[in-house]
């Protein structure tokens, strides 16, 4: 427990410029607060105490503003920024590495039983206000642009854009963990590709004229 602590806080330190020491963040930040308060209700939800576990989960959302359903799994070092309006889904998994933003949910779609909200892989940022609904998987090292709707499977090391979320892949390179600003604009991108075909296209007349 006491190394699941150390590991979140030196998490919040390397992603967050404005944490200024240990005692703040684990007694100030509420990402911290919520994800500590979530890890002792998981503990009663996987020993069959469900009404304790959705005890503590729902006194931890009120404290917080962030709502983590003692069933969902969670890996190691997950950072939520700020966090208010986070909502975690039942059957979520989040992988190793996760930054997540306020406003975020992840959330399901329809009443199926069984695994119906996302999975998170490794290193992956989704920022603020973005909503991932469905049983799918936003894969490593990807992230999702701020007030995204992800309804379908993002591959790794992808960036989705948008409402339905569009891909934008990012050729295997790693992404950086704190940039939600320079994200690639896929409409901005189809532009400059038909401005090229139609630059090719005049060229062609130009020489058939000839």
């Amino acid at each position: 427990m006491f190394q699941r602590i150390r590991e979140d806080i030196r998490a919040v330190k390397e992603r967050d410029p404005a944490a200024r020491s240990s005692l703040e963040i684990f007694f100030l930040y509420p990402g911290v607060r919520a994800i500590r308060m979530y890890r002792r209700a998981h503990w009663f939800y996987k020993h069959n105490m469900k009404f304790l576990a959705r005890l503590i989960s729902q006194r931890a959302a009120r404290k917080t503003g962030i709502e983590i359903h003692p069933g969902a799994t969670i890996g190691h070092r997950l950072v939520i920024d700020h966090g208010h309006g986070v909502v975690i889904g039942e059957t979520a998994e989040i992988g190793d590495d996760v930054l997540i933003y306020q406003g975020v949910t992840l959330g399901g779609t329809g009443k199926d039983i069984g695994k119906r909200h996302p999975t998170i892989g490794n290193n992956v940022m989704i920022c603020s206000g973005a909503k991932v609904l469905g049983p799918f998987k936003v894969g490593d090292n990807s992230r999702v642009a701020a007030g995204a709707v992800v309804l379908a499977e993002v591959p790794p090391n992808s960036t989705v854009v948008g409402i339905p979320a569009k891909i934008v892949r990012q050729d295997g390179r790693k992404i950086e963990p704190l940039d939600q600003i320079h994200i690639p604009d896929p409409i901005a991108q189809q532009f400059n590709e038909m401005n090229e075909k139609i630059n090719e296209l005049t060229e062609r007349l130009a020489k058939i004229s000839k």
